[in-house]
């Protein structure tokens, strides 16, 4: 009876499983390991991207394994990896923000800049009159602008109202 159930769990596991192959010159998406209080590949947090990359696989290694092109930011990686760990890029490799122009802060975290000021309005709160401003933001993903304070902006970004 064991046998049967083993033999039944696997036709089970085998209906969703499929071999994933890659060919020289794809462009992939690297597993950045989710486990808690684990810093890799400057990621950090639980809501940190799961995927890094686009990544060019430079050759096959072995029957699952394949040596990736990784950035210079990424020497002290190990350039191969596992098939459980890539997955196929999706989107097109010009739309990739490249790691040159993101800028990281001292404790590794992602530095946003604003492109402009789009719009200004004043909200009236309860007791007090509150300024804001509409900021596009660079290398942003989703919506690229946002309703920010207008002090805070001035003290953080001086040269963004110049150009206004």
């Amino acid at each position: 009876m064991m046998k049967a159930a083993q033999d039944r769990q696997k036709s089970y596991a085998d209906r969703r499983r499929r071999p994933i192959e890659f060919s020289v010159g794809d462009m992939v998406m690297l597993k950045v390991s989710p486990w808690k209080s684990v810093l890799r590949f400057k990621k950090h947090g639980k809501l940190s991207p799961r995927f890094i990359g686009p990544f060019k696989i430079l050759e096959r290694v072995g029957k699952q394994a394949y040596r990736l092109e990784l950035p210079e930011e990424l020497t002290g990686i190990h350039d191969v990896f596992h098939v459980g760990y890539l997955r196929k890029c999706l989107g097109k490799h010009e739309e990739v923000v490249p790691l040159t122009e993101v800028k990281v802060d001292e404790k590794l975290r992602y530095v946003e800049e604003p492109e402009a000021i789009i719009n200004e309005r004043t909200v009236n709160l309860r007791n007090k009159v509150v300024e804001l401003v509409l900021v596009k933001w660079k290398h942003h993903r989703g919506p690229n602008w946002t309703w920010e304070n207008k002090a805070e902006m001035m003290v953080k970004y001086p040269t963004l109202f110049e150009q206004c």
